[in-house]
């Protein structure tokens, strides 16, 4: 009976040990995501303007996942010099009028396609 009562001990203890490990990968990978997203918003300070940036969070809160591409392709445009600095509210709209236009058509194109099956 006192090895059985050995190993399951063993076992809790493995347990615990997997336990406290994962949730110390979990804290690190959550660090590492609270530090690459003030990268982000801080380049972003850097390349837009007060207004594109209050448009933008405003975006965010209606749709995160188009803001969340937006601000991805705005910063690879920053990067690669596409487009002027800082970026306007102006500017943004375009870009999101342009991003809005192509996502109807795509999604007109798989209307119009699914139904003729």
């Amino acid at each position: 009976m006192e090895e059985y009562d050995e190993e399951v001990e063993e076992i809790k203890k493995r347990k615990l040990l997997e336990y406290q490990r994962r949730l110390a990968e979990a804290a690190q990978a959550e660090e590492e995501r609270r530090l690459e997203e003030a990268k982000r918003q801080e380049f972003l300070r850097k390349i837009l303007t007060p207004e594109a940036r209050a448009r933008l969070s405003n975006l965010k809160i209606v749709k995160p996942e188009l803001a969340e591409a937006v601000e991805s392709q705005l910063i690879q445009l920053a990067y690669s010099g596409r487009v002027p600095i800082p970026i306007t509210d102006d500017l943004l709209k375009e870009l999101l009028k342009k991003i809005t236009d192509t996502q109807r058509e795509l999604k007109l194109k798989y209307i119009r396609g699914s139904s003729l099956r």
